[in-house]
């Protein structure tokens, strides 16, 4: 109804998003950074609309560069004084192995192609950075419940439990880990750093 990652509805609501949804929680996105084996310094806060996250997390440490295809929720992000890209989830527009840690708060479900963006976030990690996800368990009672409420509104939204999410992580080479369970819940994956860097990726160095 919305096309594809529900972007049209993102552009239409953008200025009344911050006022309508609650900051994000930085706790447990710290705890899945804590996964890292690395420090983290260049953060990639994808499908990341205004900056919510992006604003919990840079009081905590460096500040995430938000990354969204809505120019609405982006253009948001920048007036608030975030460093932004407009670009999709499947196909970042960063090297190989370049940042330190993805993070990706409470939008997974709405990206057409989960898998692929989660790949991307593998690819653009370097050795020993994590991915770290907070998404919402759909066979609790208020999961029940936000599944029912998305299909109404008309989203397009695809929802996992975190042993699903984690088996997602597995498939793109990531190491798992539950981080926080319950309705709101966090995995962090973690890129391993035994991981030889790819052929494309030693080509890409060279240039």
């Amino acid at each position: 109804m919305y096309g594809s990652g529900d972007v049209r509805f993102f552009d239409r609501i953008a200025r009344l998003y911050d006022v309508a949804m609650p900051s994000a929680r930085v706790g447990p996105l710290l705890s899945g950074l804590e996964y890292a084996r690395r420090p983290v310094e260049r953060v990639l806060d994808v499908a990341g609309g205004t900056g919510r996250a992006t604003r919990a997390l840079s009081r905590e440490g460096p500040e995430p560069v938000v990354v969204d295809f809505s120019a609405g929720m982006l253009a948001r992000a920048r007036a608030d004084g975030r460093e932004g890209v407009r670009a999709d989830a499947g196909t970042l527009p960063v090297r190989d192995g370049a940042v330190d840690a993805v993070v990706v708060v409470d939008a997974l479900h709405h990206l057409p192609d989960p898998k692929r963006a989660i790949a991307e976030a593998a690819r653009v990690l370097a050795p020993g950075g994590v991915l770290v996800v907070q998404e919402f368990h759909p066979t609790t009672t208020l999961g029940r419940g936000l599944v029912l409420a998305e299909s109404a509104v008309g989203f397009d939204s695809t929802f996992w439990t975190p042993a699903e999410l984690c088996e997602m992580f597995g498939q793109a080479g990531l190491r798992t880990r539950i981080v926080r369970d319950g309705f709101e819940y966090v995995v962090a994956g973690r890129r391993p750093e035994d991981v030889p860097v790819a052929s494309d990726e030693r080509k890409r160095e060279r240039h």
